[in-house]
């Protein structure tokens, strides 16, 4: 696809991670225009590349590996031969950006620390992503989403006060380090052509749902009575009072936020003015809550939303994900794209349907036509282009 020169045009990144977070903060960077070069081991690569999404394997990778690396190319080297580091080391030479999300001391220990980096290429702006950061007690316990859910305290946050725990479904950990990581990167490069400087940019899983939260650790550090009280059924925050929650319809699921109950009663037709007083909102959440949904659970989300939507009510409907994808709503965001990597075995390229980068520059969208590079695809190449160079 053709499009204008994009803000990281001309920048070279190193990504020697796995799996998700470091993987997408570098795949941010190419659909910003950086030339990625994803260094993997060789014979079993990237763990990503046999660690499935819901089952789902094309052309010989997980769908996963598919998304998080498209727009990339591929380095095979082994860290522990000499003749590999030695293509490595041409290549850190010449790197504006290197990602790593190794548990901390392991790039170290393979030479490939940030103070060991920095000394051939002071220019290099050093990006790490960990699960718990490199000091404390949980610096060296595993850094996988889930297990960094649960310390961070979010699953308290969600369900009703009946449920157990109930962690995000979607990876949601990786995610947002992922984009601090890059957001960081981009930052520390301008500072780079301000100063000449390169420099450091740390996170870690557990930062980043930690920030996800800072309303209520915040609250929590200046109170310490404050803790987690999730509501009844149908609420959807424990920090916010009815009617703010999820609503089964005859046909669906409502969700509706900040709105005063008596003037959502007098629209959906119940009176609730016994609860004009705001306060009551979170007395009698549960009651409020429980009026509402078996009223709401009589007709269809359509006709709520009818009568809500024309009295500016904040409301929405509660889509499932084929009602997301074929909604003229997600058509308008021009969300999806293809990429594309040549068929091994011949025939017609492999095509992989996925998500865009979400941020648009100068008003159009940006697409990458480019797909995940097999392992090793480009390792000869790479070598003769940077050998060349010295």
């Amino acid at each position: 696809m053709t499009q204008p020169a994009l803000p990281l045009d001309g920048m070279l990144v190193l990504d020697f991670s796995q799996f998700l977070s470091g993987p997408m903060a570098a795949m941010r960077l190419g659909d910003l225009g950086a030339r990625v070069i994803k260094i993997e081991r060789p014979q079993s690569g990237d763990i990503g590349r046999r660690l499935a999404f819901a089952g789902i394997v094309e052309d010989g990778d997980t769908l996963s590996f598919h998304i998080t690396n498209r727009n990339k190319e591929s380095y095979a080297a082994d860290l522990k031969n000499e003749d590999d580091l030695e293509g490595i080391r041409a290549l850190v030479a010449k790197a504006d950006v290197i990602v790593q999300n190794f548990r901390p001391g392991i790039m170290e220990r393979l030479g490939f620390g940030y103070e060991a980096v920095a000394a051939v290429n002071p220019r290099v702006v050093y990006a790490s992503v960990s699960g718990y950061g490199d000091q404390g007690p949980w610096k060296d316990r595993p850094g996988q989403d889930l297990l960094a859910q649960s310390l961070s305290g979010l699953p308290w946050l969600n369900g009703s006060s009946d449920d157990p725990p109930v962690p995000v479904g979607i990876a949601l950990a990786d995610v947002m380090a992922s984009i601090h990581l890059a957001s960081g990167v981009t930052a520390a490069l301008l500072r780079r052509e301000r100063t000449g400087v390169g420099g450091r940019v740390d996170t870690s899983l557990l930062e980043s749902l930690l920030d996800l939260q800072f309303e209520l650790l915040s609250s929590r550090l200046g109170d310490s009575s404050i803790e987690v009280r999730r509501g009844a059924k149908n609420t959807a925050h424990a920090f916010l009072p009815a009617p703010y929650g999820v609503y089964p319809t005859s046909n669906g699921y409502l969700a509706i936020a900040m709105t005063p109950v008596p003037e959502l009663g007098t629209l959906v037709g119940l009176d609730l003015h016994e609860y004009a007083d705001p306060e009551s909102w979170w007395t009698d959440q549960a009651a409020i809550t429980q009026v509402l949904a078996a009223h709401l659970a009589t007709q269809s989300t359509e006709h709520w939303l009818c009568i809500l939507d024309a009295a500016d009510i904040w409301c929405a409907p509660v889509l499932s994900l084929p009602e997301l994808v074929s909604h003229p709503g997600f058509m308008a965001l021009d969300m999806a794209q293809e990429t594309e990597r040549p068929n091994a075995a011949g025939g017609a390229p492999v095509a992989i349907q996925t998500t865009r980068t979400p941020v648009r520059f100068d008003g159009h969208p940006i697409k990458h036509r480019k797909g995940a590079p097999r392992l090793g695809e480009h390792t000869a190449a790479i070598r003769a282009e940077f050998s060349e160079k010295g």
